[in-house]
């Protein structure tokens, strides 16, 4: 279930590097300096709040970082492993909440560095880090990345957009029941050709609403070991959206296909066509930077009965297993993680930093502590996250095949159903 997640290609000095043969090389601007090339994803305000923090670091430094931007984890992963296969992954890869998409299970040291040399050295201060990051970081007892912090599923809204109108606001906590209605009552009050909600019933590269409705449900997609799914539950998901699209509370398939979701550069909310989506905590900061409309978290319906919801690291940093500066890359992996000056450029970008320092600095601008505020509730009505489904990759985009031919009308919501079951039967066999 992922977060999901975003295009760009920076090279802090133009043709001061060459990279070939798989590997960062040991030139640049001077004498001396190490070239270390960064893999992530991310949307416009995160692909230029990085590059300050990048230059920062080379002007303090020496050590010239490439940015490597990729529009969604899907191609992030995917790129990832074609350079991997190829002997030319980037130094520094960037992780979701977990290792599921480097897909080798257990096996992490396969394509991954052991950072735990680095952290008795000194060169990666972890001191100031959460033990639970360590642990999220960690497989059988070695380190291999660290989180920059954690998150929470929520329902972001446009609160100015419902005043407007004059819509009720959303409580924090509601029932389907209670969820559906307020639906209602915002739709009779927005203009034509304005939604009460996005169609977030999949996205391209993530599926966590859907993880969410089946862990409240009680039917868990899977466990670690087996699925509590089964096709009737599932039809019962592809119901609920048809029944939205139907009432008029999202958008026509039509219009939703012109939104990827993905982040605020695609988001159909910040393009004022829905007043409410489906996003990760963290990513309220770069929504409110986007937007003029003051903007507002509550949780997914239910979740105050269920606690179904979950917290999640964020954006896990790891040393590609090839680099051969290795110690520049764990270098710029301890100044993300640590440098108060960092969290003063990207702020709660990534969520509520696993760095104690960092949660202090970044609680006081508007967006985050309204993050801090959500996960106070939220936090009182979430579990242990669920293991992600094997091939979570290719989970995620036949998951959204499949709910984009139930929008179109190519597929029944029954017909949905089971093809969800082959597909849990076919990554889990």
């Amino acid at each position: 279930m992922k977060k999901g997640m975003f295009v760009l290609a920076a090279l802090v000095l133009s043709g001061a590097m060459v990279f070939a043969g798989g590997a960062s090389q040991s030139r640049g601007a001077g004498s001396g300096q190490s070239a270390v090339r960064w893999s992530f994803w991310g949307g416009e305000a995160r692909i230029k709040n990085t590059q300050l923090a990048i230059d920062q670091f080379t002007e303090n430094t020496g050590i010239i970082v490439a940015a490597e931007p990729a529009p969604g984890t899907g191609d992030h992963f995917n790129k990832f492993k074609t350079q991997f296969a190829g002997g030319n992954a980037a130094d520094i890869i960037q992780l979701g909440g977990d290792f599921s998409n480097l897909q080798v299970g257990d096996d992490v040291g396969s394509v991954l560095l052991p950072l735990d040399a680095f952290v008795k050295s000194g060169i990666i201060d972890t001191s100031k880090v959460d033990p639970a990051a360590i642990s999220a970081g960690s497989v059988n007892g070695v380190l291999y990345a660290l989180p920059l912090a954690a998150n929470m599923p929520a329902l972001l809204y446009n609160k100015a957009l419902l005043q407007r109108a004059g819509a009720p606001l959303p409580q924090v906590s509601m029932s389907w029941t209670e969820f559906r209605s307020w639906l209602s009552a915002v739709k009779a009050k927005l203009p034509a050709g304005v939604y009460p909600l996005a169609d977030n019933s999949a996205n391209a590269d993530q599926s966590f609403f859907f993880g969410y409705w089946c862990r409240q449900n009680g039917t868990s997609m899977w466990d670690g070991s087996q699925t509590r799914l089964t096709a009737t539950e599932a039809q019962k998901y592809f119901d609920l959206w048809a029944d939205y699209r139907s009432a008029g509370f999202i958008p026509p398939a039509e219009t939703a296909a012109d939104y990827s979701e993905a982040n605020e550069s695609s988001s159909s909310l910040i393009a004022g066509k829905v007043a409410a989506c489906v996003i990760w905590s963290n990513q309220l900061l770069n929504y409110q930077n986007a937007i003029q409309d003051e903007l507002d978290l509550v949780e997914f319906p239910n979740a105050a009965s269920s606690k179904a919801l979950w917290g999640q690291m964020s954006q896990m940093m790891a040393i590609s297993k090839n680099s051969k500066n290795a110690e520049a890359a764990a270098k710029f992996i301890s100044y993300r993680v640590n440098d108060a000056s960092v969290w003063k450029i990207m702020g709660a970008d990534p969520g509520t930093p696993v760095n104690s320092e960092g949660r202090a600095i970044v609680a006081t601008t508007p967006a985050a502590q309204k993050i801090a505020a959500y996960l106070d509730v939220a936090g009182a009505h979430a579990q242990a996250r669920d293991p992600n489904m094997p091939g979570d990759t290719e989970w995620n985009s036949s998951f959204f095949l499949i709910a984009q031919n139930v929008a179109y009308g190519k597929l029944s919501s029954a017909q949905a159903g089971q093809q969800v079951m082959d597909l849990i039967a076919r990554l889990t066999r």
